[in-house]
């Protein structure tokens, strides 16, 4: 009973903690970093497609635009990649 309880505490940890905690990759350098997440979602890891071009938004596919979108929300406009 004890390692049953034991389990489902960690995987309940676990399980909120990937709401919680993410990983960005800085856009300039490349480097990863941990960060904690201003609200919950299941993305854990964000990148930035653009990176430090010129490129415009538009000019990506829709799956790299929501990327990019989701790495300004969370990373840029919370001042982490500078």
């Amino acid at each position: 009973m004890k390692k049953m309880f034991r389990f489902l505490l960690i995987a309940l940890i676990v399980f909120i903690l990937k709401f919680w905690i993410g990983v960005y990759e800085h856009d300039e350098f490349g480097s990863t970093h941990i960060f904690i997440k201003y609200r919950p979602v299941w993305k854990s890891y964000f990148y930035s497609p653009i990176g430090m071009s010129d490129s415009l938004l538009i000019q990506f596919p829709s799956e790299k635009q929501i990327e990019q979108i989701l790495f300004n929300e969370f990373v840029s406009s919370k001042g982490l990649s500078k």
